[in-house]
């Protein structure tokens, strides 16, 4: 199984935090430098399911906690996205990048001191393209072969 060594009571999850953790080590100002946010069922945007507008809210309240700590909103780059859009694709056809397949067209705000006021990308980004923005930052060795382009050309100079 792919995901074993992150099963409960595996030391492979002991990297795995609960929101709980998120807001204690916000309120200490002790954030580690890359922190991913997954929502749980019940405060996801997923129609259907999930409460739209509780959704909402929470995500309202985790960019204002962080906005309201001053010293961390200084150096915070927050990026909203999704996951695929159920294989439904708008206008424009789903670009094909490499032997895993096409890449689907989904939304991102980034949410940042640093972003570009007002500005509305038109870059060709996928979600490797977080990755490759930790990687320049961290000066971190590729983690995947994809080319995807950097978040840069969002991000003030």
């Amino acid at each position: 199984m792919y995901f074993a060594r992150y099963a409960h009571g595996t030391e492979g999850r002991n990297h795995l935090k609960d929101e709980k953790d998120f807001f204690r080590e916000l309120a200490g100002g002790r954030l580690p430098s890359v922190v991913f946010f997954k929502p749980s069922a019940e405060d996801n945007q997923h129609p259907g399911y999930a409460t739209i507008k509780a959704a909402d809210e929470k995500l309202a309240h985790i960019i204002e906690s962080v906005r309201n700590k001053p010293d961390v909103w200084s150096k915070s780059l927050i990026i909203v996205t999704y996951d695929e859009n159920g294989g439904l694709w708008d206008h424009v056809a789903p670009p094909t990048a490499d032997r895993w397949g096409p890449g689907s067209r989904i939304p991102a705000l980034i949410i940042s001191p640093y972003a570009k006021k007002g500005f509305v990308d038109h870059t060709d980004y996928d979600t490797t393209s977080i990755l490759r923005l930790i990687e320049w930052k961290h000066d971190l060795l590729p983690l995947g072969e994809r080319k995807s382009n950097n978040l840069l050309n969002a991000l003030e100079d």
